[in-house]
């Protein structure tokens, strides 16, 4: 390309004007863009690469070109071949070749047919002869009845030939194929083939396309070498080999000069550059580039820096003996590739500066250690020896908790009692000071007595100088400083205005004692510490105050009666009081209640909560209710106490509490249940069997407006019931229906009895922590035998209660309850005389002999009696109130069709 004529310089007296050159047509001769310019020119690496480029996409296009012509001419010559011999044998088997070849005049037969299939097949001949080579047939005439030209001897064999010749047509590709009679005898050949020309003109017909796919290979290969050179010229700014090699050297050498480290890291973390410098100040090996600064031999902090890539400013780092300042930048702020670029260089000299910064960060390290380190339990003791364990050995030599009794106990502090040593730490087991669990009285002139006297810090920095500390216990101090313990810290460990106790730091190791920046430390950790050593102490006695008020509502023994056999387990939670109870209420007829139910949550609340429903079912079972009706007053007042606890904003509401209510009659060994969110009874049968009780759930006590529903279960005599909290078959581990299959296995392993059965499911299911309460009841029936149970139909005459007492009378005698004879006349002919009065038909008296004689009498009404004090003008009205005073216990009972009114009388 030639450049432009440039403009001469212009002088004060004359003006140039330079007339533009014209090519060809008169127009203005064109000049390239710069980059293409520079992309042509051979001194630029671009310029070089692109030339290279293009020299190798040509040789590889022609190369192309000249394969595509050779593979086409095979082709076509592949392709003559097999048209030559498909023509050939085509002609060879045809019906009537071989009666053609033995007629006088085969020419006559086969010229015309033979000429057909040569213009038919595209062939230039078709040739038919004897087995001797003699021509019936050819495209030229005058060839017939001469000698083919050839090789055909390997098809009087029966082998076609297929050969490229020179023949009577020129150079040419033909078949031979050898004609059989019917009994494969050769009688002749067919020869078919195509001239060189031919195939030629095939090849010279796709040569265009081959050539125009050649071209457009060659632009596209030109195009595509061009973007990569223009881009190869972006990045080396149009330089030459020679300019970017002296580039490569000064760069080196500069960087493997500088008295500064440089490091160089891509995107992915891995390092690509280091200097001489960096080298030597970060201790790199020899084969450090290529690899992942983490796995370097570096500082973890300096390669973390390294690894992320973030912005960093004069951060310093220690590395061996050295403080290494480290810079960081980003290497794609102006386009350039990912990754980044940090400075480093020696900062010595800050070493001074950087020990302070490092007790520094010590300090604050094991501030934020106290912080979530202590009080990982609400335990007083054990948050006392988190502290010692924390300041031994990184802030003291040994540490030492003095707490007062009351403390330990959950309450406030006494100041005029004495402290007990709760934790103690140290490097060593040896040392003379008093163990944990001494009981002590500190002197005032002591720094522990003064601690918790005034409230304030104090430290010793000399023990062996301090008479104040040597009047506590001359003998043991002595003992303390012989051996070699020489400073004290103590610190009060004070809760808002109260003093807790007194913490001691005591130094041994270390030449240098304590002073006040070590001062203002350990009050800072005490003070951490006594917020959770305070958390504890409320915490104690919160729960000792919910396990005192649990004890107290649960029952302490079980109330006498003939009905059921009963064993029973509670076990509170590890954590905290719950609200799971239990309980066992005889009611009237010989029948029996169990219960059991559960409050959801720990502490006060719940176990207060859980007295408060045990009252309720106490006063409920009073009114012999139905389960059903007595969980619906249950959920009812379940409901009033929640909205009074809502009304009050420091009150909880109850949530999830649930129960179930068994009523056993050992008369009829049926068993009434009802339960309201509570897991299903199990049943062991007396052959051992285990089924858990088909009871319908009602929802969880509270929730109101579903009813309750019932199921009566018939227990054979020696059933056992058993009864328990969710405790026992919940866990953070599987499901409930996981922890009942669980049940009902230990329940298959039990012994007979119920002691037996608590035994084995607790050892089975217990857990090593409980999370929650466990109650467990086991309940073995019994049933009252006919002997015991007397039963007559009354007749509603008032002459029939004459009757009622003459039998009465017999079955007391047969029961040598003759003594019981007047009163039980008496009670059961006031209530026989008021069910025929006030009552309706039918009407029954039973009596049943348990623990006590108990009478009952049974009639169709609903109206039940009331006692009260006759006036000395009323008729009536005064037999109820000889009842009441001669029976030890006396109710009504409600039926589903009637009532029952009962009397108890103790037996003697």
């Amino acid at each position: 390309m030639g450049r432009a004529p440039a403009r001469s310089p212009q002088r004060p007296s004359t003006t140039v004007s330079v007339r533009p050159q014209r090519q060809g047509g008169g127009g203005s001769r064109w000049r390239p863009p710069k980059w293409l310019r520079s992309l042509l020119s051979a001194h630029s690496v671009a310029g070089q690469v692109f030339i290279l480029h293009v020299v190798i996409v040509l040789l590889l296009v022609v190369s192309a070109v000249v394969a595509l012509v050779l593979q086409v001419q095979h082709d076509s010559t592949m392709e003559a071949r097999s048209r030559s011999l498909a023509v050939a044998e085509t002609l060879a088997h045809s019906p009537g070749i071989v009666e053609a070849l033995e007629s006088p005049d085969p020419t006559l037969l086969l010229q015309p047919r033979a000429e057909a299939i040569r213009e038919q097949a595209g062939v230039d001949f078709v040739v038919v002869m004897n087995t001797e080579g003699i021509r019936y047939t050819h495209p030229r005439t005058d060839r017939i009845g001469k000698k083919f030209v050839g090789t055909f001897q390997p098809a009087l064999a029966g082998r076609p030939v297929t050969e490229e010749i020179t023949g009577t047509l020129g150079p040419l590709v033909q078949a031979v194929v050898p004609v059989n009679n019917p009994d494969g005898v050769v009688v002749g050949l067919v020869s078919a083939g195509i001239t060189t020309e031919s195939v030629g003109g095939v090849a010279e017909d796709q040569l265009p396309l081959v050539l125009a796919a050649g071209a457009a290979a060659l632009v596209l290969a030109t195009t595509g070498a061009a973007l990569v050179s223009r881009r190869l010229l972006r990045q080396t700014h149009g330089l030459g080999p020679h300019e970017m090699t002296r580039m490569y050297e000064h760069h080196d050498a500069v960087l493997h000069s500088v008295r500064e480290g440089v490091v160089i890291v891509d995107d992915d973390g891995t390092l690509l550059l280091a200097n001489d410098e960096a080298h030597r100040l970060l201790g790199l090996p020899e084969d450090a580039e290529g690899r992942d600064v983490l796995d370097l031999p570096l500082d973890p902090g300096t390669a973390a820096l390294l690894a992320s890539g973030r912005i960093a400013t004069d951060e310093v780092h220690r590395v061996g003996d050295r403080l290494l300042a480290v810079n960081q930048r980003s290497t794609d702020r102006a386009g350039g590739p990912p990754g980044s670029v940090a400075t480093v260089r020696d900062s010595t000299e800050l070493r001074a500066l950087s020990g302070r910064a490092e007790t520094a960060r010590e300090r604050l390290d094991m501030l934020y250690d106290a912080g979530v380190g202590i009080g990982t339990s609400l335990d007083v003791a054990r948050t006392a020896e988190e502290l010692t364990e924390l300041a031994v050995p990184r802030f003291a030599d040994f540490a030492t908790v003095d707490l007062f009794e009351t403390v330990l106990a959950g309450g406030e502090p006494d100041v005029a009692g004495s402290v007990r040593r709760t934790a103690s730490a140290g490097i060593r087991k040896d040392a003379p000071l008093y163990p944990v669990g001494t009981q002590n009285r500190f002197v005032g002139s002591s720094p522990q007595g003064r601690s918790l006297a005034s409230g304030q810090s104090f430290v010793e920095p000399r023990l062996s100088e301090a008479p104040g500390w040597r009047a506590q216990d001359l003998e043991r101090s002595g003992q303390i400083v012989a051996y070699g313990i020489h400073s004290l810290i103590t610190v009060p460990l004070r809760a808002g205005s109260l003093v807790l106790g007194v913490v001691s730091f005591w130094r041994a190791e270390r030449p240098e004692p304590f002073d006040e920046e070590e001062l203002a430390l350990a009050e800072e950790l005490v003070a951490r510490a006594a917020v959770s050593i305070d958390n504890a102490r409320r915490y104690t006695r919160e729960h000792s105050m919910a396990v005192t008020l649990q004890r107290s509502l649960l029952p302490r023994s079980l109330p006498e009666q003939s009905a059921l056999e009963i064993a029973y387990r509670y076990l509170p939670a590890q954590a905290g009081v719950g609200g799971d109870w239990f309980d066992v209420l005889p009611l009237s007829g010989a029948r029996v209640a169990l219960v059991v139910g559960d409050v959801v949550g720990h502490g006060l609340h719940a176990a207060a909560t859980m007295g408060r429903l045990r009252t309720a079912v106490h006063n409920f079972s009073a009114l012999d209710l139905p389960p059903d009706e007595l969980l619906g007053l249950l959920d009812e007042l379940v409901g009033r106490i929640d909205q009074d606890e809502t009304e009050d904003e420091h009150s909880a509401p109850v949530t999830g509490a649930t129960c179930l209510y068994a009523v056993y009659d050992p008369v009829t060994r049926r068993c009434t249940v009802a339960r309201a969110g509570h897991p299903p009874p199990a049943l062991i049968r007396p052959d051992g069997t285990v089924e858990y009780a088909d009871v319908p759930a009602g929802p969880p006590l509270g929730l109101g407006g579903l009813p309750f529903e019932t199921a009566e279960l018939e227990l054979a005599e020696g059933s056992r019931l058993v009864l328990y909290t969710d405790g026992l078959v919940e866990d953070r581990n599987h499901d409930i229906d996981v922890g009942l299959e669980l049940l009902r296995k230990a329940l298959v392993q039990a012994g007979d009895s119920p002691e037996d059965t608590c035994r084995a499911v607790l050892e089975s299911r217990r857990p090593a922590r409980a999370r929650d309460d466990i109650a467990l009841l086991v309940a073995r029936t019994r049933a009252l035998t006919e002997e015991r149970i007397a039963r007559w139909p009354v007749p509603s005459d008032p002459a029939a209660v004459a009757e009622v007492r003459a039998m009465v009378a017999r079955k007391l005698s047969d029961w040598g309850l003759d003594e019981l004879v007047f009163t039980t006349e008496l009670i059961l002919s006031e209530l026989v005389t008021n069910a025929i009065r006030y009552g309706g038909s039918p009407i029954e008296v039973r009596m049943l002999r348990d623990r006590n004689l108990i009478c009952e009498v049974l009639d169709s009404s609903s109206t039940s009696p009331h006692l009260r004090y006759a006036s000395l003008n009323d008729e009536g009205g005064r037999g109820l109130f000889l009842v009441a005073q001669l029976a030890e216990r006396w109710g009504t009972r409600y039926l589903p069709a009637g009532k029952i009114i009962w009397a108890e009388q103790p037996i003697p």
